[in-house]
């Protein structure tokens, strides 16, 4: 299990705003907190594969206006194989196996309304083993994986009142 203080969780949570900060710009955000200590924090949790630095995509800024749900159903015993295949389409950014009833979970982003109807009707409904799918629009996202913190990183935050000294 990865440990996390309560300055790992603050300095994750200012990458989180701004994934090109400084350590300089965070020790001073931080108010007590030598930029040094941040770098080599900052180094520890990408050694530890607690955090990566990447780009991310705003897709809307690219044109990629529809964002919808599709949820799968497929023929049994092919659940994997269908899903290798569907996670190869770039048009599909999430893919995960479910249980219940579905067996697919995926998101698509696409330019069009017409351009999500050909791709789920004749790319994602070509696929041998695909039975059924069922696609929901998302006509607003409030929050996706690039915001997303977990519990005890609030916590830990708010126990320092953000600024405040860390025990």
């Amino acid at each position: 299990m990865n440990e996390l203080d309560q300055l790992d969780w603050e300095i994750i949570k200012l990458l989180n705003e701004d994934g090109r900060m400084s350590s300089a710009e965070i020790a001073r955000r931080l108010g007590d907190v030598p930029a040094r200590t941040v770098n080599h924090r900052i180094d520890n949790l990408i050694e530890r594969g607690i955090i990566t630095v990447r780009a991310v995509l705003n897709p809307l800024a690219l044109g990629y206006r529809i964002y919808a749900d599709v949820f799968i159903e497929v023929e049994p015993g092919r659940v994997r194989e269908v899903a290798e295949k569907v996670a190869q389409f770039p048009q599909v950014s999430y893919v995960a196996c479910a249980t219940g009833g579905i067996d697919l979970s995926i998101s698509v982003r696409v330019r069009s309304n017409e351009e999500l109807f050909d791709f789920v009707a004749e790319q994602l409904g070509n696929i041998p083993g695909v039975r059924r799918t069922e696609t929901y629009l998302l006509p607003l996202k409030i929050k996706d994986l690039e915001n997303w913190m977990p519990p005890e990183a609030e916590q830990a935050v708010s126990r320092a009142g953000r600024h405040g000294s860390r025990e």
